[in-house]
Order: structure tokens, then sequence, then C-alpha cells
């Protein structure tokens, strides 16, 4: 059966050498920006809701359904996710459909560098860790989740072992960096911006780009 004739049936064509990244919809913008200055065109994208993360138990169905609809089409799958909340169960199911994710506990841990991270991270429990989504999206996903657009007075509960906010910025964006400044104003915590850019994404989705 040629292309033609599967295009018919509406069935898609295998498509060789192509890879399809299943990823977290709030990395978007970071690997379509590494995808074009790497010139990586035999990666396919496809974007699951950012806002899954509000409710880690619902990332490992709806990576599954991805993965099961997906397979058949591509030489290669790979889950742009870390664990993310899920407990390592998330590595265990991909591991039971056969592919393969981002190393890591959670995406400030790759952005700064998994052993970066692991390091700092014996110093660093008090900060509280945005990336360049988050501060776009604070409201959407921090402020008006936690319910503090409504009651404000719950601010010091949530972040009062907190001390500092820090910033990990994937690029030099000015506009961002106050945006970040503010954030940290409102959840009354110092401020610290750190440029990680894409650290361990940008090297894990090289690796992957290049083995197929």
């Amino acid at each position: 059966m040629d292309d033609q004739t599967l295009s018919e049936t509406g069935l898609a064509p295998l498509r060789q050498g192509r890879v399809l990244l299943i990823a977290c919809g709030a990395l978007a913008h970071e690997i379509l920006a590494l995808k074009a200055a790497n010139g990586w065109d035999h990666l396919d994208l496809q974007c699951l809701p950012a806002k899954l993360h509000l409710w880690p138990d619902r990332i490992i169905p709806a990576v599954e359904a991805a993965v099961m609809e997906a397979r058949g089409g591509y030489d290669t799958i790979f889950v742009v996710y870390a664990d993310c909340g899920t407990g390592g169960l998330l590595f265990e199911k991909c591991k039971d459909l056969g592919v393969e994710m981002v190393e890591g506990p959670h995406c400030y841990s790759f952005f700064e560098g998994n052993a970066a991270f692991a390091r700092k991270s014996e110093t660093e429990f008090t900060a509280f860790y945005l990336t360049d989504f988050l501060v776009r999206q604070f409201d959407a996903f921090v402020w008006k989740p936690m319910g503090l657009d409504r009651h404000p007075e719950l601010r010091d509960m949530y972040f009062g072992n907190y001390t500092r906010l820090v910033y990990q910025a994937q690029v030099d964006d000015p506009a961002l960096d106050a945006k970040a400044q503010d954030c940290a104003a409102r959840l009354g915590l110092a401020y610290e911006r750190r440029f990680t850019g894409y650290g361990d994404l940008a090297r894990t989705l090289g690796r992957v780009a290049r083995s197929n």
C-alpha cells in the first residue's frame, strides 16, 4: 500500500526517521526555540495541557494515551516530561510503553542541569523557583490556584518558610525579569535571577535529534 493509498484511506503513512516529542505544554516555547535554532525539522511536537501539573496523577494516563495514538506513525517517540510529582510512576509507564523520557525530578532541575541542581538543593531548600513559563503565567499557575487572588492572607501560610524567589531565566528578556521581580514582591520574598538557558533540556533533545 503506497502513501497515496494510505492517505485516501485516512491512515497516515509511516514517516521514516521522524521523531515525535510528547511534551508538557509549559515547555512548548523552549522546545520550538531549540528546534528553530538547531534546524531539527525532523522533530515534531505534540503538547499536553500545561495545567496537568496541577493534578500530577493525570499526567500518566494523558502521556499513555498520546503515545498509543501516535505509535506506528513515528520511528521514535520521546516524552518531554521529568518526573513532575508522579513519584516515579511516569518513568515506569514510559518503560512499559518502550519510550524514553527526560531525566530529572522536574523542569527546575533540568533547566539548571540535574547535577548542579542536586548539589544546590542541599542549601536552597527555602528557595521558590520560577521558569520563563511560570513568570509569564504566574497568576494562572500560582496566584489563582492557591487562592491568593481571593485570600491574600494565605500568603504567609504557603510561603512563610521560603526566603527567596529564584527566577531561572531561559532567555534574556528585561520584561520577564521585571515581571519576575514583581512576583517576588507579591510573595514577600527576596529576589534572585539566575540565567540557566535551556540546560539539560537542550542536551537531551540534541541527543534525541542526532540519534534519529
